[in-house]
């Protein structure tokens, strides 16, 4: 009912509010629900589904599969209610090394014909010292009802040849406080961040950041840190087959397909910024189909793009992701659409073929 209401009654006027402005009333709407322990408590009781089957991926418990994508809360303000809202875990961020305001307004375009969105925001965050602060304030990991992952990018001000400092700095600041990272070399909203895919950067950045994650590990006596990498859904296979040489190389814990693209299979949509919603489903299903069955389903991955109902969910599932991401979907289907495909997947699983 609640969903019906919100599609029905809710969503026709929210969308007639500026994108960015309607997306500012929801943090404040999640930090009222996180601020406010009684009122949480009671909305994880309602809405938090727990599968039948602990979910153990990366060494952690997770209630369920969906999670909430990293974009929504970026400088880590209203995290803690995602429970409250139904969602397995929560990812932050993107988060930088260095403050910075992200790219001029409007930079966020809804398109309800095509349940997408294009958004070209470029990492609008406070920077991790700022941030690491704030998470400070929160209470440790093993009261979080939910694991956090920390998305990590680099700052526009850095040149790719420095890239890799960025990111150890960003890791080393907010290590303290993440459940796992992701490493966002993927948005298309950063001028030549897509180029720390390739085999000219990528071997050289995930190494120094693995280095760093040891190193901290053997200092403190205490495990790694699980260690995710965020790709674009824009790569060929082959390029693809490259990055997963380089992460089982490295060690590393899993892989996040996909991030925005690039590409615009619709005419008239904004060109600047990457595309999210009902025309990601497709390549990002294809995408994590195939790392799937190229690593013989021995890569953990976090399935995310174009999740905008139960069916894109459940066929995400079914192709090899281990946890699902929404963002684009929540804008659609309301504030409580991971309580309903977690449901879904608890359920109804093995109706997706």
């Amino acid at each position: 009912m609640m969903d019906v209401f919100y599609e029905k009654v809710l969503r026709p006027i929210l969308f007639k509010q500026d994108p960015e402005t309607m997306h500012e009333l929801a943090l404040k709407v999640w930090r009222i629900s996180a601020a406010i322990p009684p009122l949480r408590a009671a909305m994880e009781t309602l809405n938090l589904v727990h599968t039948q089957k602990p979910i153990k991926v990366f060494g952690l418990n997770f209630p369920n599969q969906i999670g909430l994508a990293a974009g929504f809360d970026k400088d880590a303000r209203c995290w803690r209610a995602a429970a409250a809202f139904g969602f397995g875990h929560a990812e932050i961020g993107t988060i930088t090394r260095h403050k910075q305001s992200g790219n001029p307004k409007p930079r966020i375009f809804r398109y309800p014909e095509s349940e997408a969105v294009v958004n070209a925001c470029g990492f609008p965050n406070e920077g991790a010292e700022a941030i690491a602060k704030r998470l400070d304030k929160c209470p440790p990991k093993s009261k979080r009802k939910v694991p956090l992952g920390i998305n990590i990018g680099k700052s526009k001000i850095t040149p790719l040849d420095e890239a890799a400092e960025d990111y150890v700095f960003s890791f080393n600041t907010l290590a303290d406080y993440a459940d796992f990272f992701v490493i966002n070399v993927s948005s298309p909203n950063t001028p030549e961040l897509r180029r720390l895919q390739g085999a000219d950067y990528l071997p050289a950045l995930l190494g120094e950041i693995r280095k760093a994650n040891l190193d901290r590990a053997k200092k403190l006596g205490a495990p790694k840190i699980p260690i995710v990498l965020k790709i674009a859904p824009d790569l060929t296979f082959r390029e693809i087959d490259a990055i997963l040489s380089i992460l089982f190389e490295l060690e590393f814990d899993g892989i996040c397909a996909t991030n925005t693209t690039v590409s615009r299979p619709i005419e008239g949509m904004e060109s600047i910024g990457g595309l999210s919603g009902r025309p990601l489903s497709k390549m990002s299903l294809d995408i994590v189909k195939y790392i799937s069955k190229a690593t013989n389903g021995n890569l953990p991955i976090i399935g995310v793009g174009g999740v905008v109902d139960e069916d894109s969910a459940g066929r995400l599932a079914n192709a090899g992701a281990t946890l699902i991401q929404v963002y684009t979907g929540m804008i659609y289907r309301g504030p409580f659409f991971a309580k309903a495909l977690a449901n879904a997947l608890k359920w109804r699983y093995s109706d997706w073929v």
